[in-house]
């Protein structure tokens, strides 16, 4: 066991890790990146299977790491997701292993995965429209999505969560409908407040749809109850829906922060460690793996990465700078 972990200067200890494994996305959801998509990674700079590995490994051996979540971009479309999940779960204590997607290769990949030792999966999806999925998306894949979530919960990697975001003028009166369609097929329906992590820098605080919107939505259809477990650490906000068994979470970032709880670190598809999410600065880890740095070394650099994490995001300051990357660079 590690005998020091990943703990900033606040009280708090790191062992939710996210993983980026590409800044690529087969989707084109406006409050993420534009229409054109973005000037991707050159493929050199972006870690290799094994130099995400090494990390992985050195998090969960030396670090305290108990839950990795691959993210993007789409790490669906990293060809070597398979066997990087594959070496993970092989790894000593097993950390929990999960996957933030947007499904489109699911149905494909959701066996594979699981045999190799995905536990599960977040799908993002906003919306059960076809026609307003093609205009968030600018595709129209909707369907793939759709099977993608039944391969996901055919392959067990359950409980599948639904990510939603809810944009004003677009989807914003579509909150029941989508936990009632998640409802019905034992999804689970996480609601989240638009983040100021687009590309385009849109982001408007008066244009986001609040939590207390999404609640007064959900509430003017289904009766919710606080959930009676501890949160903790967790994001979502949980909700009971109708006397249960089923639940809706709403993830307030922005109005409901709730960054002192927080137990998460990143590591972006180029190898830079982010304490925060809308953290403006980074510590490189891929110097070290490519100079010939031992692993101590690499976890000590990592430790010293978690030190100048601030106390909150700052996203209600006056002084809030969003961060120069955007979400599909940075890994959710």
């Amino acid at each position: 066991m590690p005998t020091t972990g990943l703990l900033d200067t606040w009280g708090r200890t790191a062992t939710d890790l996210r993983v980026s494994l590409t800044d690529r996305c087969n989707l084109r959801c406006n409050y993420c990146m534009p229409a054109e998509g973005l000037d991707w990674l050159p493929t050199e700079e972006v870690l290799t299977d094994d130099e995400v590995v090494r990390l992985i490994t050195i998090g969960v051996e030396r670090l305290g790491v108990e839950e990795v979540r691959f993210t993007g971009g789409e790490p669906l479309l990293r060809r070597g997701l398979v066997d990087i999940v594959r070496r993970s779960a092989a790894l000593g204590p097993r950390p929990e292993l999960s996957l933030t997607t947007n499904a489109l290769g699911l149905k494909r990949t959701a066996h594979t995965l699981a045999e190799a030792g995905l536990d599960r999966v977040n799908v993002s999806l906003d919306t059960i429209r076809p026609e307003t999925f093609h205009t968030i998306t600018l595709r129209d894949r909707f369907s793939d999505v759709v099977e993608g979530l039944e391969a996901a919960a055919d392959a067990g990697l359950t409980p599948v969560k639904v990510n939603a975001v809810l944009l004003r003028g677009v989807n914003d009166d579509q909150a029941p409908e989508l936990l009632g369609w998640c409802l019905e097929r034992g999804y689970e329906l996480r609601i989240i407040e638009q983040m100021p992590l687009d590309a385009q820098h849109g982001w408007s605080r008066a244009a986001m749809v609040t939590a207390e919107e999404i609640l007064a939505s959900l509430e003017a259809a289904y009766t919710l109850t606080p959930a009676q477990e501890p949160r903790g650490s967790a994001p979502a906000e949980l909700f009971t829906v109708d006397g249960g068994p089923g639940t809706v979470g709403v993830i307030a970032s922005v109005t409901r922060p709730f960054c002192g709880d927080c137990d998460r670190v990143r590591v972006t598809a180029d190898g830079q460690v982010r304490n925060c999410l809308f953290a403006r600065e980074e510590s490189d880890l891929r110097a070290a793996l490519r100079g010939g740095a031992d692993d101590d070394e690499i976890a000590d650099r990592w430790r010293l990465a978690m030190m100048t994490k601030l106390p909150g995001h700052g996203i209600n300051d006056t002084s809030f700078l969003q961060p120069t990357r955007p979400m599909s660079a940075i890994g959710g």
